[in-house]
């Protein structure tokens, strides 16, 4: 194999192609490796670690055609030493594999390739739906920050994803908290639903292209394919619960606030917080304020008041302030309304204007 790249697009292409192989030491070095092929479809980059997996095209001169497996780590190292500008040559001959840039030259062992697995594809190709890149990344990284980091509950350290009527929704919870996430969709026949690992969600959310993408899935896998190649993941085999029954229909209290109040205001009450992370959550409907109020015996105690539009029944609940605070990545909206059902029942938070979310959190004890 000989093949010629421009420096700053192998450099990016590796960093993400790296994100895929295996991390620890393998019984199997094909899975710490990035195998790249050379041939009539031109350049590819390939990695997995039977978790998730990348297919990725690459933009570069073939001059000879060939397949090559490199210690992904090494790869990173050389691709992270090189000064953007120009281009590098790969050259393979034997078991080594020479790296040429500007007046540098690197030789290195390769791995052998014939036991690097092959990237499964979804069986059921009518399983598919159209969906802009940019957006599902978006979705991918805010929702995964609300399941649990656990894996004794699968279902619930995944993001559960349904698609009905023209809506892809998606779900996930740690069992203190919760996201609901909303998006619409092209296609409006394509209905379905199935887990993805919080983590591989992640991973390939930081692949995708700002490009439209085709996403497709059966009972086992989930593949995201666009001009820029393929990314696949393992779906989580189990049940998801019926997060809806947890939902109050009713509340006692409604609040409305300015986001960047809430913002100042829980970060300074954090300050104060114990070791519990508690944060008391007041509300008057007769001053038509929210007050935030911590204590911590070795430091202090804090009180926050912030103006509000409060209407129902005064109400004082305690939180763990992380994730109140969480609500402020997974909405933009510059208002926030709080919907409290009563004391021991979930608060829902949404931003005003903002119907694509619903975010839910459990009270602590008072």
């Amino acid at each position: 194999m000989n093949i010629s790249i421009e420096k700053k697009l192998f450099s990016e292409a590796v960093h993400i192609v790296a994100r895929f192989a295996e991390k620890k030491n393998s019984t199997l070095p094909a899975l710490s490796s990035i195998l790249i092929i050379a041939g009539d479809e031109g350049i590819k980059m390939r990695a997995t670690n039977l978790e998730t997996g990348i297919d990725l095209k690459l933009k570069g001169e073939v001059k000879n055609e060939g397949v090559v497996a490199i210690p992904a780590t090494l790869l990173q190292q050389i691709a992270s030493s090189l000064s953007y500008g120009g281009d590098i040559t790969l050259e393979h001959i034997g078991d080594i594999i020479s790296i040429k840039s500007g007046t540098g030259k690197s030789s290195i062992k390769t791995v052998a390739y014939d036991d690097f697995p092959s990237i499964p594809f979804p069986e059921n190709p009518k399983n598919r739906i159209i969906i802009s890149g940019v957006l599902l990344r978006t979705l991918f990284t805010s929702i995964a920050s609300c399941a649990s980091s656990s894996t004794i509950r699968p279902e619930l350290s995944s993001i559960y994803l349904s698609i009905e009527g023209g809506i892809l929704t998606a779900v996930a919870t740690d069992s203190f908290r919760l996201a609901e996430k909303k998006v619409p969709l092209i296609n409006k026949g394509i209905q379905g639903k199935f887990l993805i690992p919080a983590k591989n969600a992640l991973d390939i959310a930081q692949a995708l292209p700002d490009e439209d993408i085709i996403m497709s899935f059966d009972e086992h896998q989930c593949a995201f394919v666009s001009t820029f190649g393929m990314l696949v993941s393992r779906l989580t085999n189990a049940v998801y619960p019926d997060y809806r029954q947890i939902i109050p229909k009713e509340s006692i209290v409604e609040a409305v606030v300015l986001r960047k109040d809430f913002e100042t205001a829980i970060k300074q009450t954090t300050i104060f917080s114990d070791s519990f992370q508690k944060v008391n959550l007041s509300f008057d409907p007769k001053k038509n304020i929210i007050a935030l109020f911590a204590r911590n015996t070795e430091v202090g105690e804090s009180v926050e008041t912030l103006s509000a539009q409060v209407s129902g029944s005064p109400l004082d609940i305690s939180f763990n302030h992380r994730y109140l605070s969480a609500i402020l990545s997974l909405t933009g909206a510059e208002s926030l309304s709080f919907l409290a059902a009563g004391i021991g029942r979930p608060l829902i938070i949404k931003g005003v204007g903002d119907t694509s979310l619903l975010y839910l959190v459990s009270p602590m004890n008072q």
